[in-house]
């Protein structure tokens, strides 16, 4: 079923549709939130906080974009509201998040190459955490693959091509310090931040 149906479905009052419409975008939604967040508990709350908005507000939504860009707007917006309020957003930038820590029974790499891929890990946000915002929201919201540059254009009020051309500048300033700091093109990086040329 479509987006448009389920929304015609859910407008009428079925909650099971909207459900659907909640299935098909929770990811997408809960990486926006992730990305201007960078706290899983936060982009939990932002994610269902900007559902439960989006269901509320169903009846505004006129069609002039995606639903999945219209709610993912609502979901930029309610979470740039969150780091405003809670004024941490560097302090929890540069915590290493503890899901990948070694575990010898799982046949990950030895400890000393962990610990190496830890301290890479740590200096990509360090070094994330430098760059201005404009570039830092644009490239962390193309990095995580789920949007595309109209849609990062929309959720930041800026043209497609300015949001194409800061998420590559903040990917050639963060190349750039990288590599100046002996990261960026050895085993040491980290592989989701790896920075191709």
């Amino acid at each position: 079923m479509s987006d448009a149906e389920l929304i015609e479905l859910a407008r009428r009052g079925d909650r099971a549709a909207f459900g659907d419409l909640v299935e098909r975008y929770q990811h997408v939604v809960f990486r926006a939130a992730l990305a201007a967040l960078r706290s899983r508990e936060d982009a939990e709350e932002v994610a269902q906080e900007a559902m439960i908005s989006a269901f509320q507000k169903l009846d505004s939504f006129r069609g002039d974009a995606s639903f999945k860009t219209w709610l993912l707007t609502i979901t930029w917006n309610r979470a740039m509201d969150r780091r405003r309020r809670v004024g941490e957003w560097f302090r929890r930038f540069v915590t290493p998040d503890r899901e990948d820590a070694f575990d010898p029974a799982s046949g990950q790499p030895s400890h000393e190459t962990a610990l190496i891929a830890e301290e890479s890990r740590r200096e990509v946000r360090k070094m994330l955490a430098t760059l201005p915002a404009k570039y830092r929201e644009a490239l962390l919201l193309s990095a995580s693959g789920d949007h595309t540059f109209e849609e990062i254009g929309r959720l930041l009020r800026i043209p497609t091509g300015t949001a194409k051309w800061r998420a590559m500048e903040g990917r050639r300033i963060l190349k750039k310090k990288l590599v100046s700091r002996g990261i960026g093109r050895g085993a040491a990086a980290p592989a989701e931040w790896r920075i191709e040329n």
